[in-house]
């Protein structure tokens, strides 16, 4: 008589009977869904949770489409927690079976987080107007159940604003271009028709990340012809860079250029092919997390 079942689908939870459900979810007139980021770098939707914290969806520009979750908690796990995502029916939708969508662990001091492929399974379940509910134990009373869920109200036409923003996502993102490498036709200050689109991938997603702190140019020669004329000619290559980084809208006191003539190679010179490696201009870049 001092135990009880919840039944959950084919998931199962035992507390004593005197256990307690604490349910944050929120009302049909408090369910606010936003738009938090729009831009070809980075899509994100958000949803406040009432007295527990946010539900975040995000995705960043890429080589492939992707999706991160977040339950962003006011009181981060006080230690590793078990947890079950389900999607169940809301009130007003009496008789809809629940689904289980998958099992989660949260990480002591750290917000829940939910692999990609439950997280588009949670908007399409959002979708159709079923509620994705995380249950877990009360880390500080086993006895005691937690249910959080992220309310289906207004979350459509922001859901089709979060669509059309994936659709806009750049092909590349951070990572791919923060260590760039430009190379030089043989003299002068001419790149090579693939470090021009290389270039033009740097400036555009510069264009969008307002979070770049420092951007440092680093420009280089081979060693045929004299010296010191090779220091010039790396110094012209790095101001001519900066300049056009500058024009892409990136503050000229965050840009740090170099000419080194030809030091460092990373090549032989005996051949062409060697040569061509040796006149090149790095782009190397940090921004803040």
């Amino acid at each position: 008589m001092w135990r009880k079942v919840i039944l959950l689908s084919s998931l199962s939870f035992v507390f004593p009977a005197q256990a307690d459900l604490q349910h944050y979810v929120a009302s049909l007139d408090d369910s606010m869904w936003r738009i938090s980021q729009n831009s070809p770098i980075e899509c994100r939707l958000e949803h406040d949770i009432p007295d527990y914290g946010k539900a975040i969806f995000t995705s960043r520009a890429g080589k492939d489409l992707n999706l991160n979750f977040t339950l962003d908690m006011w009181n981060k796990p006080d230690q590793v927690t078990n947890a079950e995502l389900i999607s169940k029916a809301p009130q007003w939708r009496p008789g809809v079976n629940e689904k289980a969508i998958t099992k989660l662990k949260y990480q002591k001091q750290f917000n829940g987080e939910v692999p990609k492929q439950a997280a588009w399974s949670m908007l399409s379940e959002l979708s159709k107007g079923m509620q994705p509910t995380f249950y877990y134990a009360d880390w500080y009373n086993k006895s005691d159940k937690v249910a959080v869920g992220l309310s289906a109200a207004n979350f459509g036409g922001q859901y089709r604003q979060f669509r059309s923003c994936l659709s806009t996502l750049l092909p590349y993102g951070f990572d791919d271009i923060a260590f760039t490498v430009l190379n030089y036709e043989e003299g002068g200050t001419n790149l090579t028709r693939f470090s021009k689109q290389q270039l033009n991938r740097v400036q555009e997603y510069l264009s969008y990340d307002s979070d770049v702190e420092l951007i440092f140019v680093d420009a280089y020669t081979d060693s045929y012809g004299g010296r010191s004329i090779n220091q010039r000619v790396s110094e012209r290559r790095a101001d001519s860079v900066a300049d056009l980084l500058v024009a892409s809208g990136i503050e000229e006191s965050r840009i740090h250029k170099t000419g080194h003539g030809e030091r460092r190679h990373v090549a032989s010179n005996n051949l062409i092919e060697e040569r061509a490696r040796n006149r090149r201009v790095v782009i190397k870049i940090s921004k803040s997390i």
